[in-house]
């Protein structure tokens, strides 16, 4: 990640997985949507 509208970022999450390009298909992107649909998004605030 460059130094390029880093602070567009600041709540951006990024997921690195294993598989190639040549071997991603659309089963592994759904599963990555599935994933970050999962997930309890708080936007910086922090639980009581």
């Amino acid at each position: 990640i460059s130094n390029f509208l880093l602070w567009q970022s600041a709540y951006a999450e990024y997921e690195f997985i294993d598989t190639l390009w040549p071997d991603f298909t659309r089963d592994i992107f759904t599963g990555v949507l599935a994933q970050y649909g999962a997930r309890d998004r708080r936007f910086g605030a922090v639980r009581a």
